[in-house]
Formats: structure tokens, C-alpha cells, sequence
């Protein structure tokens, strides 16, 4: 209850303060932030993100299911259930092996995208100091 209260308080005193700066004050903010968001330097690290996602978001789904249906044959098989059991973690352990596979390749394919905005960032920043210069 007392966090509650205390995130009412902290809502009311951010409303009334920002009703207090007024809209001109929230452009400035605005505009500030908006310049932050365009630097190259922050574009890379987006860039370096959206690499990154984009690589994993792609390859692990794929990895995963075809895993589970590796695990399901292997439990779904004839036999005991010990045997049943056994076959199954075999073939969850060779899973999570393939798993983190294609998770460090997608750790590698992000660092050498990394490497890529990082240069891109440089460029385009000397670009800007020189032409500013």
C-alpha cells in the first residue's frame, strides 16, 4: 500500500511541476532529446541492436522447434519408460547444444555488425567535423 501511495504522490508532483513548465518547456525537452536520438554515435548503437534481434529473431525459433520435436520422437519412441526417458534428454542435451550454437553465432554476427555501425558512426561523424570545420 505505502508504494502505491508513494507512486500517487510521484504522478501528482510530476503532473503539477510538468503543468507548471508549460508546453515550451516540454519542446525544449523534446528537441534536446531529438538531437541525442540523431547523433551517429547513438544511431550505431541502435543499428548495432536492430542487428542483433534481427539475427537471433531469425535463426533460434527454427533451432527450438526443430529440438522439440527432436525431444518428442526421441520419448514418443518404443520401449521403457527409463529408456523413453533416456533417449529424451540425449536429445534434449544435443537441443540446448544447437541452441547455444546459433545463439553465439548470432553474438558473433552481432559484434561484427557492431564493428560495422561503429565505423560507420566515425565516418559519418568526421564527415560532419570536417564539413562543419
Amino acid at each position: 500500500m505505502r508504494g502505491k501511495a508513494a507512486l500517487v504522490v510521484g504522478l501528482v508532483a510530476g503532473y503539477v511541476l510538468g503543468a507548471r513548465a508549460g508546453r515550451e518547456r516540454y519542446e525544449q525537452i523534446k528537441a534536446q532529446a531529438e538531437k541525442v536520438w540523431e547523433q551517429p554515435v547513438v544511431q550505431g548503437q541502435v543499428e548495432k541492436v536492430k542487428a542483433f534481434g534481427v539475427s537471433a529473431l531469425k535463426s533460434v525459433p527454427g533451432v527450438v522447434w526443430k529440438g522439440a520435436k527432436s525431444v518428442t520422437g526421441a520419448a514418443t519412441q518404443s520401449g521403457t519408460a527409463q529408456e523413453r526417458a533416456e533417449r529424451a534428454a540425449k536429445a534434449a542435451k544435443r537441443s540446448a547444444s544447437e541452441v547455444a550454437d546459433v545463439v553465439e553465432d548470432s553474438v558473433d554476427d552481432a559484434k561484427q555488425a557492431e564493428k560495422t555501425a561503429t565505423t560507420r558512426a566515425r565516418s559519418a561523424k568526421s564527415g560532419s567535423t570536417s564539413s562543419g570545420s
